[in-house]
């Protein structure tokens, strides 16, 4: 019998929903997403492997990690990966690693500088890097990956991206103000996951409550949860009737 993928639930796990500061106590960003034959996380803070063990998420069950830009609560747990997976966790599947541009080089000096020497260690598992190509598909596994120039600290590369598995597309801003790139990649997803630094105040190089609002109807998604929470906006975050994430919040679609 053949499985129509159309048909197949996606869920989405906001295994880690948190701002860089911990705020409310929340780990930072990762998303764990199990589609029918791949699970994926979408970025990976240097948090990530705490609250994978903490929600009981085996790391050596990740086939891939899609990661938005180069800031230590976006990317620094790759590194924590990939060392568990040499070291303690013994990891024998190979594992994809998709970003921006300079990924494998510039991952290798945060690894270096988080674990020094590791520079040594040969992974005994496979390990791929693909530098995502901004405004390209890419066929990652049985995903197709798209990312797009994102306005965010430039030194970070940043992008926002749009995923589609099994018929469902999943599109995350990273960090980013909002852009013409960033309503290509949310325009009709199934989710759309939403950075949400602040409630009101406008902050350079992120996005607050009043400008997705302003833009959530003309890009059509079809659900739109916010994420990456200040203090200030954790504050708002139970009285404004978008959906708002929480660590462990789990969505099927």
């Amino acid at each position: 019998m053949t499985v129509d993928a159309r048909a197949t639930a996606v869920t989405v796990r906001f295994v880690g929903s948190g701002d860089s500061f911990g705020s409310g106590g929340r780990f930072q960003t990762c998303i764990v997403v199990d589609g029918p034959r791949t699970r994926f996380a979408i970025d990976f803070g240097a948090s990530s492997l705490i609250a994978l063990a903490q929600q009981g998420i085996d790391p050596n069950s990740i086939d891939a990690v899609v990661l938005t830009h180069l800031h230590g609560d976006h990317c620094a747990g790759v590194p924590f990966l990939l060392i568990d997976a040499m070291l303690a966790s013994k990891r024998s599947r190979p594992l994809t690693i998709a970003g921006p541009r300079d990924l494998p080089r510039r991952m290798a000096d945060i690894r270096e500088a988080l674990f020094p020497g590791s520079h040594v260690m040969t992974p005994g598992f496979g390990l791929q890097w693909i530098e995502l190509e901004p405004g390209r598909a890419h066929e990652i596994l049985d995903l197709v990956v798209t990312a797009r120039p994102a306005r965010h600290t430039p030194e970070t590369n940043p992008t926002a991206v749009r995923v589609e598995v099994a018929g469902k597309v999943i599109a995350y801003t990273g960090d980013t103000e909002w852009t013409d790139d960033v309503a290509q990649v949310a325009r009709g997803a199934d989710l759309f996951i939403a950075e949400c630094y602040f409630y009101e105040k406008p902050v350079k190089w992120h996005l607050n409550y009043p400008e997705i609002t302003a833009h959530a109807e003309e890009v059509g998604a079809k659900r739109l949860i916010l994420t990456h929470m200040s203090r200030e906006m954790l504050a708002h975050a139970g009285r404004v009737p978008e959906e708002c994430a929480r660590d462990g919040l789990v969505v099927v679609l």
